[in-house]
Formats: structure tokens, C-alpha cells, sequence
């Protein structure tokens, strides 16, 4: 007996070790994919997470900046830069303003507050600087065409949002030109874009120039285009000190409206 008890530790001793050798292994294989099943979900619940985020990027996408067009005045160029965020003005600068000599000191003393006034007013209806009329006249009229180009880049989207029925909508825009109008001064053409039966772009491609009439073209056109866009027909008001322009530019705006068939 003395002799068997040593074998017996021995294959006791063995069984126990394989017995926890098979333990092992047939643990292991069950915990590795349940730590994959644990690693799964999170990767899972990272790319729910991103799509949301590729979401809204997307929607910020029309965001950025808009340059109007340059506008020509008696003491040199204006163009209006404005800095669009969630469909707002976040930021507007004068990218060009007249310089040398007098106008240094006129865009110094005027394109701060015009541009202040653009961010607070959200529209090109804000006031002109007193001394500095020619300058803020053509801010005005930069800035216009900027505010226009803001809202055809805003189309797009929406009409993307909306499906099928975009295409109509975005083929519905065009732009016409209206005859040339012979005044006293020079002559006198519009142009619009019309989208929907709405004027959203007013423009004079011609118009009086040269000794007074510089001074009364940069005074009336501007605000032609802007009653033009907001009355959307051309029962507008002459402006004052500039009869035959406004006369000449509402022959030539019926003409347009006329061929858009408004």
C-alpha cells in the first residue's frame, strides 16, 4: 500500500492538471468573442454617432462668403464681401472703396459704419453716410448684389431638399433684358432675373454717364434696382433730380417684365 499511495498522487496529480488544461482552453475561445462582441458595439455606436455629424456639416455647407459685384463710382470702385453663417450676415467688408486724396478719408469715415449697418439690418435698406454719398451709394448697390447671390445659392439646396419638384422651380428662373430707352441723357436698358413670377434681381446694364449724369446714375440706379426687387412690377417711384433715368428705366423694366411675361 505504502508503495501505490506515491503512483496514486501522480495520476491524481495528472488528471487534476489535465482536467485544468481542458478548463482553460474550453474557457478562452468563449471569453475572446464575447471581448469582440464588447469591442463591436462601441465602433457601432462611434458610427451612429458620425452620421448625424455629416449631417449638419452638410447643412452648413451653404455657408461662407459672397462677393457682390464691383460697382463703378465717380472716385473709383466699390464691391461689398459679406460673411455668411446659418443664413445670416455674421460679417460684411469693403473689399474695394475709393482711395486718394479726399476719398481716403470718406471710406474711413463711411465703410465702418455702412458695414455695421449691414450686419444689423440683414438687408441693403440701411442709411447712407452724410459726406460720403457717392461711396455709400455704391456699397449699396454691391451690397445688393451680393444679398441676390446669397438667395440663388440658397435655391439649390432647397430644391434639392424637396425632390422632383425642384427642377420646375429652378427651371422657372430666367433673366430677360429690356429694350434700350433713348433719353435725354443717354441711354437707358434693364435687366432682371425673374424666379417663380418674382423679380429677385434688378440691374441697369445701361445708363446715363459722364459730367452730372455720373452723379445722378450712381443717385437713381440703385434705388430703382431695390424698388424693382420689392414692388416686383415697375409701377415704382421716379427719385428726385434724376426724371429722365427713372423714366427711361421704367420703360425698359416693362419691356422686361413684358418678354418674362409678368
Amino acid at each position: 500500500m505504502k508503495k501505490s499511495h506515491p503512483i496514486r498522487r501522480v495520476v491524481l496529480a495528472t488528471a487534476a492538471t489535465v482536467s485544468g488544461v481542458v478548463l482553460l482552453l474550453s474557457l478562452k475561445p468563449a471569453s475572446d468573442p464575447g471581448a469582440q462582441a464588447a469591442g463591436a458595439a462601441p465602433q457601432q455606436t462611434a458610427a451612429a454617432q458620425e452620421s448625424p455629424q455629416g449631417g449638419s456639416s452638410a447643412a452648413g455647407a451653404a455657408n461662407g462668403t459672397v462677393d457682390g459685384a464691383v460697382v463703378q463710382t465717380e472716385y473709383g470702385n466699390v464691391q461689398v464681401r459679406l460673411t455668411v453663417a446659418g443664413g445670416k450676415i455674421t460679417k460684411a467688408e469693403a473689399i474695394q472703396a475709393p482711395k486718394g486724396g479726399t476719398s481716403d478719408q470718406k471710406t474711413a469715415l463711411s465703410i465702418p459704419k455702412l458695414t455695421q449697418e449691414t450686419v444689423a439690418a440683414q438687408s441693403a435698406q440701411i442709411d447712407s453716410v452724410s459726406g460720403a454719398t457717392y461711396t455709400s451709394n455704391g456699397y449699396k448697390q454691391s451690397l445688393q448684389s451680393a444679398l441676390d447671390k446669397m438667395k440663388a445659392s440658397s435655391t439649390p439646396s432647397q430644391s434639392a431638399s424637396s425632390g422632383s419638384g425642384s427642377a420646375g422651380g429652378a427651371a422657372q428662373a430666367k433673366t430677360v433684358t429690356g429694350k434700350v430707352v433713348q433719353t435725354q441723357y443717354g441711354p437707358v436698358q434693364v435687366r432682371i432675373t425673374v424666379a417663380n413670377g418674382k423679380i429677385t434681381q434688378a440691374d441697369a446694364v445701361q445708363a446715363p454717364k459722364g459730367g452730372t449724369s455720373d452723379a445722378k446714375t450712381a443717385l437713381s440706379v440703385p434705388r430703382l434696382n431695390q424698388e424693382a426687387v420689392a414692388a416686383g412690377s415697375a409701377q415704382i417711384d421716379s427719385v428726385s433730380g434724376a426724371t429722365y433715368t427713372s423714366n427711361g428705366y421704367k420703360q425698359s423694366l416693362q419691356s422686361a417684365l413684358d418678354q418674362a411675361g409678368g
